[in-house]
């Protein structure tokens, strides 16, 4: 192959890359801006990573929901699967896995990895040294788009639902 077509190529290919990962990022921004408000319940950890820095390691209580109904197993047989949980709101907005009987207004998406349900994220990286800021930790603080179900993580609260 002649140099002057590697080059376009792998120019052509870069290009491809930064576009594909720009519309990752104008899609998880329009999700930040206008989707709906869900409040999942977390039992967070605090590891320190030498590497990393500070951060919180999230496990989320409808994860364990999820899997100790069975529906990992029922709706997901292979890793990297997609799959959607049922999910209710109370007045807060604090979601919770809908009962099979209950209606829900909302579904969660999740993938299986290593075996288990994924939403999206299991840390919440923190500037060094404010590790007592983020340490009253009780809820995960979700824009979850209601088409596609995907969540991101915008912050955390209290148990009050305070931001912290």
């Amino acid at each position: 192959m002649k140099p002057l077509v590697s080059r376009a190529l792998i120019v052509l290919g870069a290009l491809l890359v930064l576009v594909a990962l720009n519309l990752a990022i104008v899609g998880k921004e329009h999700i930040k801006r206008s989707g709906e408000i869900v409040y999942l319940p977390l039992a967070p950890v605090d590891p320190r990573s030498l590497i990393q820095g500070d951060y919180m390691a999230l496990r989320f209580a409808i994860v364990r929901d999820i899997e100790s109904r069975g529906e990992k197993a029922a709706s997901v047989a292979r890793e990297g699967a997609t799959a959607f949980a049922p999910v209710t709101l109370d007045d807060q907005r604090i979601a919770s896995l809908a009962s099979d009987t209950t209606p829900a207004p909302l579904k969660l998406r999740y993938r299986i990895r290593d075996g288990h349900v994924w939403l999206g994220t299991n840390a919440f990286f923190f500037e060094e040294g404010s590790t007592d800021r983020y340490a009253g930790a009780r809820y995960g603080e979700f824009r979850v788009d209601r088409d596609s179900g995907e969540a991101v993580l915008v912050g955390l609260r209290s148990a009050a639902l305070e931001p912290l």
